[in-house]
C-alpha cells in the first residue's frame, strides 16, 4: 500500500459551484448562490459555474422541460450579472469528464459514506426501495463536478456542507490510495446574511422550488405585482421588530424576513434591526416587497429578454463547455493513468 500523503502540493485558487435545473431559479438562489458567484468574478480568481443537468435526472424529468429549465437558468445566472467573458459556464452533460470522474468516486467512496448522507434520507423518505440508484450515488458525481478542475474552493449552502465533507473525504483517500498529491482538499465558502433563505410560508424550511405552494418563494421569472403580494403575505408574528437580533432567536420568519431584507440591501441583519427596531411588520414588510422588486425586477426583464433567443443561450453555453472541458480532460486523462488505466486509443 502506498503511503500516506503528507505534504499537499499548492493549487491556483478555483472556484466551482453548480445549480440543478429541475425548476425555476428562486430568491433563494439569488441570495444563496448567484449573487455570492458575481461577486467572486472582480476577485481575480478563475470562476466556474455549472447548470449541473446530469443532477437533475436523479428524478424523471420531461425532456422538453428540462431543456427548458436549462436555458431558463442559465438566463438567470447571467441575468443575475454573471460574464461568460470572465466566468466559465456551461451544462454539465456537455463535458464528459464529470461522469467519467463519477465513476472512478464511486469506487472510492464506501457505502458508509453514501448511507449517511442525510438529503438522500430527506428526498427518499420510506420510499428509499423505489428511489433511482442516481439519486443515492449522486455526491459521488457531485464531488466528480469539484475535483474534474482540481477546485479549491465552493461557494455552497448550509444544507450543502455534509456534501463537501464528502468530497474532501473522496480526495484525501484518492490522494492516500495512489500515494499522490493529485486533488486538493476543497474549502467551502459560506457567507453573507442570507445563506440559506426560507420559505415565505413557514420559516423552518428552505425556500425550495419543489414546494407544492408558490406562495412559499419568490422565483426570479415573477413580475413586480407578484413579488409584492408574495412579501406582504408572507408569514410573520404579531410583535414589533426587536433591538436586538437575540430578539429573533425563537421568531424564524421574522428572522427570515430580516435575513432577506439584509440580503438585498447588502447590511448585516444588526444594520436592519437597528434600523427598523420596534416597527411592526405592516412597516416592514412593504419597505422589504419596495427592495425585492428594485432588486429583482431587472433580473426578471433580462432574463425575458435572453429567452427570447435560446440558440444564443446554447451557443454560450456550448462556448463555456469546450472552455470546461479544455481544463476537466486532461486532469481525468491523468487520474487514469494514476489507477493504471490503458490510454492507447489515437484520436
Amino acid at each position: 500500500m502506498p503511503s500516506p500523503v503528507q505534504t499537499p502540493q499548492a493549487f491556483p485558487t478555483r472556484i466551482f459551484s453548480g445549480i440543478q435545473p429541475s425548476g425555476g431559479l428562486t430568491l433563494g438562489n439569488y441570495l444563496g448562490a448567484l449573487q455570492r458567484f458575481v461577486e467572486k468574478q472582480d476577485e481575480g480568481i478563475e470562476t466556474i459555474y455549472c447548470l449541473v443537468d446530469m443532477h437533475a435526472i436523479t428524478t424523471w424529468q420531461d425532456p422538453a422541460k428540462l431543456r427548458h429549465a436549462t436555458r431558463e437558468a442559465a438566463a438567470g445566472f447571467i441575468a443575475a450579472g454573471i460574464d461568460p467573458a470572465r466566468s466559465i459556464l456551461f451544462n454539465q452533460s456537455q463535458v464528459t469528464a464529470h461522469v467519467e470522474l463519477g465513476w472512478i468516486f464511486n469506487c472510492v467512496a464506501r457505502m458508509g459514506w453514501m448511507s449517511r448522507m442525510t438529503q438522500f434520507k430527506d428526498k427518499a423518505g420510506k420510499n428509499s426501495e423505489n428511489v433511482s440508484l442516481g439519486l443515492y450515488a449522486y455526491p459521488a458525481l457531485m464531488a466528480a463536478d469539484i475535483m474534474a478542475y482540481k477546485a479549491t474552493h465552493v461557494p455552497v449552502g448550509e444544507d450543502q456542507k455534509q456534501h463537501l465533507e464528502l468530497c474532501r473525504d473522496i480526495a484525501i483517500k484518492f490522494n492516500n490510495d495512489y500515494g499522490v498529491n493529485f486533488f486538493p482538499i476543497v474549502e467551502p465558502v459560506i457567507e453573507g446574511a442570507a445563506t440559506r433563505v426560507m420559505s415565505l410560508r413557514d420559516g423552518t424550511n428552505k425556500m425550495s422550488k419543489s414546494d407544492p405552494s408558490d406562495q412559499s418563494r419568490i422565483n426570479l421569472t415573477d413580475d413586480a405585482d407578484t413579488i409584492a403580494k408574495k412579501i406582504r403575505k408572507a408569514k410573520s408574528d404579531a410583535d414589533a421588530l426587536p433591538d436586538t437580533l437575540d430578539g429573533l432567536k425563537d421568531r424564524p420568519e421574522a428572522r427570515n424576513l430580516v435575513n432577506i431584507f439584509a440580503a438585498l440591501a447588502n447590511l448585516s441583519p444588526t444594520q436592519v434591526i437597528t434600523q427598523y427596531a420596534g416597527a411592526q411588520f405592516g412597516t416592514f414588510k412593504p419597505a422589504l416587497a419596495d427592495l425585492a422588486v428594485e432588486k429583482l425586477s431587472p433580473i426578471t426583464s433580462e432574463m425575458t429578454r435572453l429567452m427570447k433567443d435560446p440558440a444564443e443561450i446554447d451557443r454560450i453555453l456550448g462556448a463555456g463547455a469546450a472552455r470546461a472541458d479544455a481544463i476537466a480532460r486532461p486532469i481525468v486523462d491523468q487520474v487514469y493513468d494514476i489507477i493504471g488505466m490503458i490510454r492507447s486509443r489515437q484520436v
